[in-house]
């Protein structure tokens, strides 16, 4: 089927408008510009053929089996803006029972860019994976699949903070996703607020929301500290107040500041190799390789720039390569 028709090089990028970056649940009307802008990123910089689909339901049952209708089609699949923890579901089952790769790229997509980012970071502080301790504030899509993927690249200890303070597994009331993140993040069991968790922190990252990080923090961090601020439109903290108060390293989501975290430098080369190659599942281990490659693409890494610009020609090339 691939030779004869658009399989080989086309994906859906399918959302229900649920978790939409910096506006919330917009639904799908809201969602279709968003899901069309993405479309162009995959055509302009992987020359992939991607449709944008919006559904209007946010029914966990109704989407997967709407998906699985229409798969056969499309080469892969691309999630996108689906809230969690429904998201988690979504893309488990249809890894599970589709014969095409499957990403949410909320999840997976900023948890390589991360790792690529801080490949660079720890190599100018002259810190060593194993022996960092990060602070992750924000326990959605993006902050489960940081953790994961930090966890299996060896990093020494992963500190979760959402709004209710340490996330550990004796806390109440936490949902399924956070309890798997418990199980993969704060080793020594720790409770307690955002405060407790910097002491001595080398690394904040954070998925959650605008002005949650002060200077005062940042000072109670391990000196030179590395500050991903992510939230969208507005990061955690502005990049000159972190600075000003000692952080070495700053990295937001945004294109005006430099450093920016951008999932266009992950998922067109992820899709480019998985169809290449015709790969069935995106692993772990190609993520991890994704992120050094990205990282590798720095040549000489100063503190204003630590990964490659999306619209780097190598990017994607290279990225692809690492799908296989």
């Amino acid at each position: 089927m691939r030779q004869y028709t658009i399989k080989g090089n086309t994906v859906a990028i399918i959302s229900d408008g649920s978790a939409v970056l910096g506006l919330g649940n917009i639904g799908p009307a809201g969602a279709a510009p968003v899901m069309e802008g993405k479309a162009m990123l995959f055509k302009e910089l992987a020359g992939i053929n991607a449709f944008p689909i919006v559904l209007d339901t946010q029914d966990t049952e109704e989407i997967i089996a709407t998906i699985k209708a229409i798969a056969p089609i499309f080469g892969g699949i691309n999630l996108e803006d689906i809230s969690a923890p429904r998201c988690f579901e979504i893309e488990e089952r249809l890894v599970a029972e589709l014969d095409i790769p499957v990403m949410h790229d909320d999840q997976h997509g900023t948890a390589i860019v991360v790792l690529a980012g801080l490949i660079n970071s720890a190599k100018l502080t002259k810190r060593m994976f194993k022996d960092m301790k990060i602070i992750l504030l924000g326990a959605g899509a993006a902050g489960v699949a940081i953790a994961k993927l930090l966890n299996q690249y060896g990093v020494g200890e992963i500190i979760a903070v959402d709004r209710q303070g340490i996330i550990h597994k004796e806390r109440d009331s936490l949902n399924s996703s956070k309890m798997r993140l418990a199980q993969v993040t704060n080793p020594s069991n720790r409770s307690g607020i955002l405060d407790d968790a910097l002491i001595n922190a080398d690394v904040f990252i954070g998925v959650s929301g605008p002005d949650l990080l002060s200077a005062q923090q940042v000072k109670m961090m391990h000196p030179d500290p590395i500050i991903f601020a992510l939230s969208n439109p507005r990061p955690e903290i502005m990049p000159d107040i972190a600075k000003a108060a000692g952080a070495a390293i700053v990295a937001t989501g945004r294109s005006d500041f430099p450093n920016q975290v951008n999932n266009a430098l992950g998922f067109p080369g992820i899709f480019k190799g998985a169809l290449e190659h015709q790969v069935r599942q995106i692993t772990d281990e190609m993520k991890i390789a994704a992120a050094e490659a990205i990282a590798s693409l720095v040549k000489h890494p100063t503190n204003d720039e630590i990964i490659p610009s999306p619209f780097d020609p190598k990017v994607v090339s290279a990225v692809a390569n690492a799908i296989r």
